[in-house]
């Protein structure tokens, strides 16, 4: 389905950056069929990620001294209608201005933050690119999750940087929150038990597909890793947790037919 437009606080950009610029391209486009339209930068390539010549997702090579610090890595942007308001709101709440606030030529405006656990995210004022021009629909992105220790301080951040409401998911093997946009559910968050170790607090983003379990091994068979193997959820459908073979991590989910009625 098409998208015009997306209200304050929806997930409406999907980006990765990436130590191997070339191979995730390749990589992406393999299993997920995009088609990529590169964009050279003074700084390098950016890629952007279609369905059809609509663009779904973005990716581009991390700079040398990024790579250094920082792992190739998924980021969800989340749309907003004034972006200094939204600075402030983060800021006050508890969260980090890591990047920006900044231009992106006539595309928008953007800013990249951590909130108070450490999980990095960003935003989105858009003016020429509303971001995501696909939704509902297979390898697009359907879904981000917040995995986190302190749930109640999340709840708390978030509802006051993005006037999200939290609710409780019907999820009977465990405790799910959801994320609502004006009624609409747009995200979920967990909490991150003793099992998790030391991995850091983080947002999982979901990509729709048709078959799970053929998708997880199409990304084995071309370089990556199934981190966690398909597996049912009750009332929604079938994931699996995969990385590229830079190890950017990602999720995809066959939904049950009824999921987006």
């Amino acid at each position: 389905m098409k998208v015009t437009h997306y209200r304050q606080g929806e997930p409406c950009w999907a980006e990765l950056a990436s130590h191997d610029w070339q191979g995730a391209k390749a990589f992406y486009q393999k299993l997920f069929g995009w088609n990529g339209f590169d964009m050279p930068m003074p700084e390098g390539n950016y890629t952007m990620l279609q369905i059809d010549n609509d663009d779904v997702a973005a990716l581009y090579q991390m700079p040398v001294d990024m790579v250094e610090n920082s792992p190739t890595h998924w980021t969800v942007y989340f749309a907003v209608d004034d972006l200094p308001a939204t600075v402030a709101k983060v800021q006050q709440a508890g969260g980090q201005l890591l990047i920006g606030p900044h231009a992106v030529g006539e595309a928008g405006k953007m800013a990249v933050f951590a909130d108070p656990e450490g999980s990095r995210f960003a935003v989105w004022e858009a003016i020429n690119h509303i971001g995501i021009k696909r939704s509902q629909e297979n390898n697009a992105l359907c879904w981000v999750e917040l995995a986190c220790r302190d749930t109640a301080k999340a709840k708390d951040f978030y509802s006051q940087a993005f006037g999200w409401q939290c609710k409780l998911a019907n999820m009977p093997a465990f405790e799910y929150n959801e994320w609502y946009v004006d009624e609409r559910a747009i995200g979920g968050m967990m909490a991150m038990t003793e099992e998790w170790g030391d991995m850091p607090t983080h947002w999982m983003l979901y990509f729709a597909v048709e078959d799970c379990d053929a998708i997880a091994a199409k990304a084995a068979a071309n370089g990556g890793k199934i981190c966690v193997p398909p597996t049912d959820i009750d009332n929604v459908g079938r994931f699996s947790v995969l990385a590229d073979p830079q190890g950017g991590v990602f999720s995809v989910i066959t939904l049950k037919d009824d999921v987006y009625k």
